[in-house]
């Protein structure tokens, strides 16, 4: 056999082997390409990588895109077309020290400082609703009254003084759901100070007990939530201030402890609630 005669064999030979190399075999969305290791030998390595790459392409090219991402510098332009003061910064000298100051919000954050109006969305603000024919003050009053004996046969009544003579209750629970703001949050403290005497954890509502610090979305998480969306909805204002958050991540305003139980994060119920009243202009009932 001569020359020419031996190339056009060895051509034909390799072209059949790049024809056996795309001839593969698909078992409809589940079993992956299946093709023999002969098929390797004497092809050229480029070819290989090609073949991958277009395979690599064909997959690529029919996953959904995933949600375009806004770069720091986008985020903060953003912000025009909130109020600006919503970031202005405050002086931290003389701050409290429980606070975080409107300036610390990051890129698309905004903080629910209680130095402007985005106050209203805490729960410490005055804020009055009903909730199950009850009236309250704030969702704080609503909160902390919930420390206190709720009538004479409550366990957190009849303690017996022989076992801590200086226990007293400060309040009643009609009380407390009558206070507001750092008001509220006092007499809280100083029943959280009686449950620690006494060795419990629990509250109360309607007779029933809830862990009060239960770390996922318990009992109480429930009733807090049910809570919030009643403040929302029989307050206009705090409607409107709510949504004219529009799209921007919610914050709190002060410092929280280290892995706070769900119901502590008012900013993260507070998000639920915007995007429900954003879809449907309305919130469902409880």
């Amino acid at each position: 056999m001569d020359t020419d005669d031996k190339t056009k064999r060895r051509g034909a030979e390799a072209a059949k082997r790049r024809r056996d190399f795309f001839t593969l075999r698909f078992s409809a969305f589940s079993a992956p390409l299946r093709f023999a290791p002969s098929v390797f030998i004497g092809v050229h390595p480029w070819l290989i990588i090609l073949a991958v790459f277009a395979v690599v392409v064909l997959v690529a090219g029919c996953r959904s895109p995933g949600p375009a991402t806004r770069s720091a510098a986008e985020l903060l332009a953003a912000r025009t077309n909130y109020p600006a003061h919503w970031w202005t910064p405050v002086p931290t000298n003389g701050a409290p020290a429980w606070e975080i100051l409107p300036q610390a919000a990051g890129p698309g954050e905004v903080i629910l400082s209680k130095r402007n109006e985005l106050g209203l969305l805490s729960n410490f603000a005055p804020t009055p609703f009903v909730f199950h024919d009850q009236d309250y003050a704030s969702l704080e009053g609503f909160w902390q009254m919930m420390k206190y004996p709720e009538g004479p046969e409550d366990p957190r009544a009849w303690w017996p003084s022989a076992r801590s003579p200086g226990l007293t209750w400060a309040y009643t629970r009609d009380d407390v759901a009558r206070r507001t703001a750092f008001d509220a949050k006092h007499a809280g403290d100083l029943a959280e100070a009686n449950m620690k005497t006494m060795d419990i954890t629990w509250v109360t509502f309607e007779g029933k007990q809830m862990e009060y610090r239960f770390p996922g979305q318990g009992d109480f998480y429930q009733l807090i939530v049910a809570a919030t969306r009643e403040k929302v909805r029989q307050n206009p204002d705090v409607q409107k201030v709510l949504l004219a958050t529009g799209e921007l991540i919610l914050k709190p305003d002060h410092h929280q402890e280290t892995n706070a139980p769900a119901a502590w994060r008012y900013f993260e119920i507070l998000t639920e609630i915007r995007t429900e009243l954003q879809k449907n202009g309305k919130l469902r009932d409880n």
